[in-house]
C-alpha cells in the first residue's frame, strides 16, 4: 500500500448500508447509503457491485462492521441477526471479487476504533463501548486493539444485571438489552401511562421540571446499565467507557440522575461523537492500518502504530 492510499469503508446495518471512501486522517472522502439487500448471495453481489462503484483509483483496502458475530481473525460472518448471511466467509469472497484486502469486525468495534482514533476515545488504548439503539451492543478495545477473546467478545448488551428478568433474544433472562434498550425505554414509557409517542427529549424536559413519573422511568432504564457498566470496570478497568448508538449521549444523561454509587469501582462515561459516521470511519481505518506492511498477522496490530502489518492472505473460496 502506498502512501496516501485510501481504504473504503463499510458499515452494514439490519435496515442500512452505507460505505465511504475514508483517507489515513479519518476523513470522508465520499459516501453512499442505501437499503441493505438481504441473502447470502444477493448481499455479496451488491457489495461486490457497490465496492466497484465507489472505488477510486487511491482505495488500497476495504473494512467492513457487521452487525453481528463475527471471528474477524478468519474474515468469518457467523452471525448477522436479521440478515441471513451466517457462514458467510466475508474477506475472502470480496477479496476475490475485487482484488483488494478486506477486514471484517463487528460493527461496535468498528465504531469504536474510530472513537479512540478521532472521537470521544481519542488517544485512549483501554475503552469499553455500549452502543444503545432497539437493541444494545458492545465493543472493548484493549492495549490499542480490539479484544475477540475465542473470537466473538464484546457481547456486551448480553450482561445479565436482573436474574429471573424478562428474557432475552439470546434464551437467556435479564440482559441488560432486557431493561437498558430503546426497546426498553419504550415498554417503561407504556407501562407508566404515558403516550407511546413520548421521545427521550420529552422525558428530560419533564423530568428537570420536577415530574417524579418520568423520573422514575429514566431512572429504571438507567440504573441497569450503570451495574453492566460497573461489571465492566471490574473487569477491565478501561480509561473510560463510551455510550454511541442513537440513544447513547440520552444514556450519559440519564446515568447523570442517578444517585452517587457506593461502589469500589470508578470510571468515566461519554458519549460517542463521531455519530452515524462512526462504523465507516473505523472501518477504513481498520483496513489502512491493518494492510500497510507485509507479514505482520492483525492479532498483534496495535490500531494506529505506525508499525502496523498486514492479514495473511486468505484462500479465496466463493460463497
Amino acid at each position: 500500500m502506498t502512501d496516501g492510499a485510501t481504504a473504503l469503508g463499510i458499515d452494514v446495518g439490519g435496515t442500512n448500508l452505507r460505505i465511504a471512501e475514508i483517507d489515513a486522517s479519518g476523513h470522508i472522502l465520499s459516501r453512499h447509503a442505501e437499503g441493505v439487500t438481504n441473502g447470502r448471495d444477493a448481499f455479496s453481489n451488491r457489495l461486490a457491485e457497490l465496492v466497484a462503484s465507489c472505488r477510486s483509483p487511491n482505495v488500497g483496502a476495504i473494512g467492513i462492521g457487521i452487525p453481528g458475530r463475527v471471528n474477524a481473525a478468519a474474515g468469518l460472518v457467523l452471525s448477522a441477526g436479521y440478515l441471513d448471511i451466517g457462514g458467510l466467509p466475508l474477506a475472502a469472497w470480496l477479496g476475490a471479487a475485487t482484488g483488494l484486502p478486506v477486514v471484517v469486525e463487528n460493527d461496535c468495534s468498528m465504531a469504536l476504533i474510530a472513537e479512540c482514533a478521532i472521537g470521544a476515545a481519542r488517544g485512549a488504548e483501554n475503552v469499553v463501548m455500549f452502543t444503545i439503539g432497539t437493541g444494545i451492543g458492545g465493543a472493548i478495545v484493549q492495549g490499542g486493539r480490539p479484544l475477540h477473546g475465542h473470537a466473538t467478545a464484546g457481547q456486551l448488551g448480553h450482561i445479565t444485571v436482573r436474574p429471573g428478568g424478562e428474557r432475552c433474544n439470546c434464551g437467556r433472562h435479564g440482559c441488560v438489552e432486557t431493561t437498558s434498550s430503546g426497546t426498553s425505554l419504550g415498554r417503561l414509557i407504556r407501562e407508566v401511562g404515558l403516550a407511546p409517542e413520548t421521545t427521550v427529549e420529552t422525558l428530560f424536559a419533564r423530568s428537570e421540571a420536577g415530574d417524579e413519573v418520568t423520573e422514575a422511568v429514566l431512572r429504571a432504564w438507567a440504573e441497569p446499565m450503570r451495574d453492566a457498566a460497573t461489571s465492566m470496570a471490574a473487569a477491565f478497568d478501561p480509561d473510560l467507557i463510551v455510550f454511541g448508538g442513537g440513544l447513547g449521549d440520552a444514556m450519559v444523561r440519564a446515568l447523570g440522575h442517578l444517585p452517587p454509587e457506593n461502589s469500589w469501582y470508578s470510571y468515566d462515561i461519554r458519549a460517542a461523537a463521531l455519530g452515524d459516521d462512526a462504523g465507516v470511519i473505523g472501518s477504513g481505518l481498520w483496513a489502512l492500518a491493518a494492510h500497510r506492511r507485509e507479514g505482520v498477522p492483525q492479532s498483534s496490530l496495535p490500531v494506529f502504530a505506525a508499525d502496523v502489518g498486514r492479514v495473511p492472505a486468505f484462500t479465496p473460496q466463493q460463497p
